[in-house]
């Protein structure tokens, strides 16, 4: 049926290849590699993001809208047995998520407009997009695909990742296949570090991220939106 998970801290740092390389040694001294990783380290992470005719997800991120929310469909390593609704809100630097499974079927439906399925979805959150699809206008705008490279440490309930090779391709029915994407960023080797913990942040990951690496609100989306 879907869970919702508590507010957790969220931060967002862009690190050069020079800062990415020395942060994520001292990390992994420290911190759990992610199970669902693959050898390397890394898993492909592809999102459909919804938005309305008047971008208002777009607009509310670029104004620095302290409250918003925004839907997606996501999928890791084009395995398109296990793909998720996501419900992201944000309260400045706090954030929760609700998620439910979907089936490839029903989001093959949904990317082609056939939305009816989803007035008596037994998921509450699926139900809940169909309500803001038909009054606000949301569909799917953009896909966003980029590697993530995964730390986990236990105390804290941390989780530090770097995400790199974003990419974007404009709405197509086809999101689940034939997908053509562009680079979002002005160099392949922009890495974003994202830092998320629960009620405290351990001074030893707090260390470990260096005083010199900037804090800021890079958006993913927003940089994929870029082209249209």
């Amino acid at each position: 049926m879907g869970y919702e998970t508590r507010f957790r801290h969220e931060l967002k740092f862009e690190v050069t290849y020079g800062e990415y390389m020395c942060v994520r040694q001292r990390l992994q001294a420290v911190c759990d590699a992610d199970p669902h990783a693959g050898d390397d380290g890394t898993y492909l992470i592809r999102s459909i993001y919804f938005d309305n005719i008047d971008d208002k997800a777009l607009m509310e991120k670029i104004n620095g809208v302290s409250r918003r929310e925004k839907f997606r469909i996501r999928y890791y390593n084009d395995d398109l047995n296990y793909i998720t609704l996501e419900k992201k809100q944000k309260i400045n630097e706090l954030c929760k998520k609700a998620e439910c499974r979907l089936t490839k079927d029903e989001v093959c439906d949904i990317l082609s407009g056939d939305t009816e399925f989803m007035k008596s979805h037994p998921s509450s959150l699926v139900q809940e997009l169909y309500a803001a699809m038909r009054t606000q206008g949301l569909k799917p705008r953009v896909l966003v695909s980029y590697r993530r490279e995964p730390y986990i440490y236990g105390p804290g309930n941390v989780r530090v990742t770097f995400d790199y090779g974003i990419k974007t391709t404009m709405f197509s029915d086809s999101f689940l296949g034939d997908i053509h994407d562009v680079p979002a960023t002005d160099t392949e080797r922009m890495m974003l570090m994202e830092v998320k913990y629960d009620d405290f942040l351990p001074d030893i990951i707090s260390s470990l991220i260096g005083e010199g690496v900037r804090q800021q609100s890079f958006s993913k989306y927003e940089a994929c939106r870029r082209y249209g």
